[in-house]
């Protein structure tokens, strides 16, 4: 046999060894933009990302309970901090990966105006809101609708989604005529993708910093590792702003 026949074989024998997985719980906000960053590691390094979407504050008692994920990608600032303080997670691994943006939307165009006056209005049957025990961007949600005086006045046409996720597809749906959901899953190219949309002021909302976290199941794994500088990458950065975050 030649011998850039057997480098060949050699290189697609031993390939598959070295690739790893990297079992992921991400919030379900970033869920688009994770699914994108995900697809480009695994095609740069061969590491395989297994990923699980959903309320951030389920995970929690999920890794609680032993759930064997490597890394968190929280929705907020606060639930690693806690696994932090609770010796559940690598020691100096905590990062902030996104700062969230909070935007009021409607499937149907013209439903939302640029500030938000339909609020007020009141002409809608229902409004969906996430969780806010579960969710920081129900959390967000609710911040603003007591900031504006009408968290009292529509509290009684909630439709509460348990996670951001939930809480889109119930717009999406029409299930609920509006909603407050992630920026990233209605904008893309910093563009809002259907319907109508206010993008609500960040002063309205404490910080929605999401950070990531390693946790104790993936220390010393190097696909681990690996994930964690692709997330701080000019690759990962350049897809998690497209979706209308922070850096």
């Amino acid at each position: 046999m030649h011998r850039p026949v057997l480098l060949l074989f050699a290189a697609a024998f031993c390939a598959p060894s070295f690739a790893a997985e990297v079992q992921v719980a991400v919030a379900a906000n970033f869920t688009a933009p994770m699914k994108v960053i995900a697809a480009q590691f695994e095609k740069d390094t061969g590491n395989k990302v297994l990923a699980s979407y959903g309320a951030t504050g389920k995970f929690y008692a999920q890794i609680q309970n032993g759930a064997p994920f490597d890394i968190l990608l929280a929705a907020d600032d606060e639930t690693p901090a806690k696994l932090d303080q609770e010796k559940a997670t690598v020691a100096g691994s905590r990062f902030t990966y996104a700062i969230g943006k909070l935007v009021l939307w409607s499937a149907q165009p013209g439903m939302v105006d640029a500030k938000g006056e339909v609020l007020k209005s009141g002409k809608f049957d229902h409004i969906a809101v996430a969780n806010p025990k579960l969710a920081p961007y129900g959390l967000a949600a609710q911040e603003t609708l007591q900031k504006l005086n009408l968290f009292g006045t529509l509290t009684p046409k909630f439709v509460t989604g348990d996670n951001i996720g939930q809480t889109y597809q119930f717009v999406a749906s029409a299930a609920a005529p509006l909603g407050f959901v992630a920026m990233s899953q209605v904008y893309e190219d910093n563009k809002l993708k259907s319907g109508s949309a206010w993008v609500v002021p960040s002063t309205l909302y404490s910080p929605i910093r999401q950070d990531a976290v390693v946790l104790a199941k993936g220390a010393n794994k190097s696909a681990v590792t690996a994930l964690i500088d692709y997330l701080k990458g000019d690759k990962a950065k350049a897809v998690i702003r497209s979706y209308g975050y922070d850096l």
